[in-house]
């Protein structure tokens, strides 16, 4: 039997997923059926691009519950007192500053459930997350990116 992924994530990140597993499942689940049933009424489904449009749309929302529902079974939440002060750890958000030109930039660290790098919270599986997990204030570190290696020094952890 293979062993389910475990999903680490914040108590405020359980409940997003869980209110949009709600809104799929209360609201727009019931609606991509009425929209298939109306596409039924238009006769020949062979050729009836409303009908497949809604199956398409059912299939993705089927696949979006599932995904939804073992986020949440498989959910392990991060317990803010229990991270060690001063060093990077899921959770933390971390600020530092790009070598040598010193652009500064901060992000917290989730699990990938969570993560939207436009609000700042990027996964613990992304190479700036991995490169700064465990390190403290004032150390260097060499992130290696698609884009090419960016050295920062961190300056701040919360």
């Amino acid at each position: 039997m293979s062993k389910e992924k475990v999903f680490p994530m914040t108590q405020a990140g359980k409940e997003k997923l869980e209110q949009e597993l709600e809104q799929l499942k209360s609201v727009k689940r019931k609606e991509v059926v009425e929209r298939i049933k109306i596409a039924r009424s238009f006769g020949d489904l062979s050729e009836n691009s409303e009908y497949d449009s809604a199956k398409e749309e059912q299939a993705f929302v089927e696949g979006r519950i599932s995904t939804l529902e073992a986020m949440v079974r498989n959910a392990k939440i991060i317990e803010e007192d229990g991270l060690l002060d001063g060093i990077v750890a899921l959770g933390k958000t971390v600020t530092f500053v790009e070598m040598p030109n010193g652009d500064e930039e901060a992000y917290t660290i989730v699990g990938s459930a969570e993560a939207d790098p436009f609000e700042g919270r990027i996964s613990n599986d992304s190479p700036i997350a991995k490169s700064l997990l465990g390190k403290v204030v004032g150390d260097k570190v060499k992130v290696q990116t698609p884009g090419g290696d960016m050295d920062v020094k961190i300056v701040s952890i919360k």
